[in-house]
């Protein structure tokens, strides 16, 4: 049975494994781990001692695998649900041995195909002998062209050895070739290079006693790990004699508990549990009398397995919210060129947090405006541009009415279909005197009179990919000279990532537009490689006459050393605006304002992922580019290797004015 529930919680981590040796009695081996607890076996499906070349098929016989025995022991169901098949781990197909390799690539063929006509949910491929692995790849790289569903698990160990500072880059590439670096992920960026980042391989990792450093496992959060095996020996005693786990791995089971990766108990048991806790387990399983089913030795491994899963939070309302979004691409909004719809507004309303601080914001500024003395003889002109179906109206007149501030709000909005919806809010809401509604686009109103404070909510994202400055440059000429935009500024702010599962995405689509498409997109298995760093700040209103909304800069990402080499799919984008003195909207990871979703991030991919060696830095340069009747965005890396410039003219991705 699972490890236990989380409100909302549909992640594969809820699912324990157990590795298990190769059985010529698969139902009994099935039978015994589930009914002790566990949800699948990871066991070999051909016997280990078979070798192609010692077979025998004459041609006047049928050839027969050396399987456990047929399909039929197990209905489909439990084949697919309850098992994962394990590739003879005497494979080597780069040994130097002809014989040995010519074996290999048969045997691989022949297990992997009896696996997918088992149609198991996945097979485990052995740890490759040797730091390069050509030819293990490519005879990889084959068989996954044929699989449909299945995936390949590539088992690496979880290690990591730190190089020596002054060690250059040709050095540690020599070291992995002879297979002296223990690096695992220079093993797997290699092989996963040469099967061409193929979406259906993926990675298991064996986790071992010791652990490398915090950097250098966050590496592992971008790949596609579907697996982690921990071994018995991994395991601490605590003062009961019960296994547990050191406070390191307990946390990277934790962050593995929530990326979805699946736990596999390896091994036989090395702890001595108590003689009267032994006696319960086996009762759990039935009673000990003769005949009874064999008390499983590892269910101690998994009880506590299940005990740190339990003993995490459940997902906030938040989370909820966003769990079908997580690396889910989606095209940012035009809302110039198109009109929203209800459902879309619907969404966006019901993030209260957001117009709780445009109300802050709002009160703020209208106290600054007009002392208390002013406040019965003044009334504040506000207008609210791009004021969909109301609700930062709304926020304006419960600001005023906390300020004790008399207001006149224009509601300036050009779908006519949200116009409809305003019209018939401020008749319900009895706001006729107070508010009048302009259906009309912002940037072609003529306003009878200035405004004393300009709300919107324009932003995007990346703060200005929804043309927020282009739109209020249009608004400008009707705000005082000491008028108040809100928000007054944001800015823009990258990240550079890895994120196989949302690069496969978007190459999957085979084309050069989708490569160069940012993309809106809730950023869940992803590896964060260096602090954001500041791109594009727009600050409103401005009053400079050779004002420009074009913006180019370049940036320069330090990777920590002790990460280790990593490669870059593309770059995160996010913001942070002030809407009004310290009243901020971020979505910026080191400061976001709690609990709002409003947005989420943004992603510009690289055609070619980047590889970046242990130690080295990132050099990025982007570009915000303005024609008459568009705006887009233009991206480049130049060290420590040079890319071609991304969506050039805007040929793949723009906003339309």
């Amino acid at each position: 049975m699972p490890l236990g529930q989380r409100a909302g919680d549909k992640g594969d981590s809820r699912y324990c494994g157990v590795e298990a040796d190769f059985s010529d009695d698969m139902p009994h081996l099935l039978t015994h781990n589930l009914t002790g607890g566990f949800d699948f076996v990871l066991a070999p499906l051909v016997d280990p001692s078979y070798r192609p070349s010692l077979s025998t098929n004459n041609g006047s016989e049928g050839f027969a695998l050396s399987v456990a025995a047929s399909d039929l022991i197990l209905s489909p169901a439990q084949w697919s649900s309850h098992v994962v098949g394990k590739i003879s781990s005497w494979i080597d197909l780069d040994s130097d041995d002809e014989a040995l390799r010519m074996d290999s690539e048969t045997a691989l063929k022949q297990e992997i195909s009896w696996a997918s006509h088992l149609s198991v949910q996945a097979c485990l491929l052995p740890l490759p002998k040797k730091g390069v692995c050509g030819n293990y790849a490519r005879c990889v790289n084959q068989i996954l062209q044929g699989l449909t569903n299945m995936q390949l698990w590539l088992r690496l160990p979880l290690e990591k050895s730190s190089p020596t500072e002054n060690e250059s880059f040709d050095a540690r590439y020599d070291s992995l070739h002879s297979g002296i670096l223990n690096d695992s992920w220079e093993m797997w960026n290699s092989f996963r290079l040469l099967c061409e980042h193929h979406n259906q391989l993926c990675v298991a990792l064996d986790i071992q006693s010791s652990l490398p450093s915090v950097d250098s496992l966050l590496r592992w959060f971008g790949e596609p790990v579907r697996a982690a095996i921990f071994h018995t020996h991994a395991f601490l005693t605590n003062a009961r004699g019960y296994p547990c786990l050191s406070k390191r791995h307990q946390k990277l089971i934790t962050a593995f508990f929530d990326f979805s990766f699946q736990i596999v108990i390896s091994g036989t048991s090395v702890h001595k549990i108590p003689q009267e806790r032994s006696d319960l387990s086996a009762g759990d399983n039935g009673s000990l009398g003769e005949g009874a089913p064999v008390r499983n030795e590892l269910k101690p491994y998994l009880e506590y397995v299940a005990y740190l899963y339990q003993r995490m939070d459940p997902l906030s309302e938040q989370e909820r919210f966003e769990l079908n979004y997580r690396d889910f691409l989606q095209a940012p909004l035009q809302p110039l060129m198109d009109n929203l719809e209800a459902q879309t507004y619907e969404t966006f309303e019901k993030d209260t947090v957001k117009y709780s601080q445009y109300q802050r914001a709002i009160c703020k500024a209208l106290t600054d405006k007009i002392s208390d003395e002013q406040a019965s003889l003044s009334k504040m002109v506000l207008m609210v541009v791009g004021a969909g179906r109301g609700p930062l109206v709304r926020a304006s007149l419960q600001a005023s009415e906390e300020a004790g501030r008399k207001v006149k709000v224009y509601a300036v909005e050009k779908n006519p279909n949200a116009v409809v919806t305003l019209h018939s809010l401020i008749k319900l809401e009895g706001w006729e005197s107070v508010v009048t509604v302009i259906s009309c686009d912002m940037r072609c109103w003529v306003a009878p009179e200035k405004a004393d404070i300009l709300v919107s909510e324009l932003l995007g994202s990346f703060g200005d990919n929804e043309l927020s400055p282009e739109c209020l440059d249009g608004a400008l000429r009707f705000l005082k000279p000491n008028g108040i935009s809100i928000p007054s500024s944001y800015t823009s702010y990258l990240q550079p990532i890895t994120t196989t599962k949302l690069y496969n995405d978007v190459k999957s689509h085979k084309d050069l537009a989708h490569m160069e498409t940012a993309y809106v997109v809730k950023l869940h298995k992803i590896a964060r490689l260096a602090p954001t760093q500041p791109v594009f700040t727009f600050v409103h209103p401005e009053i400079s006459p050779n004002r420009s909304n074009q913006r180019y800069v370049k940036l320069r990402f330090e990777i920590p050393r002790d990460m280790g080499s990593t490669l870059v799919h593309g770059f995160a984008g996010y913001f942070d605006a002030v809407l009004y003195g310290d009243i901020h909207l971020s979505i910026e990871p080191s400061r976001p304002t709690p609990t709002m979703f409003s947005w989420f991030p943004i992603f510009f991919p690289l055609r070619e992922p980047v590889y970046l060696p242990a130690g080295s830095h990132l050099n990025v340069e982007f570009w915000r580019c303005c024609a008459p009747a568009k705006v887009w965005y233009e991206w480049c890396v130049t060290s420590p290797t040079t890319t071609s410039v991304h969506n050039v003219n805007g040929r793949s991705y723009w906003v339309g004015l």
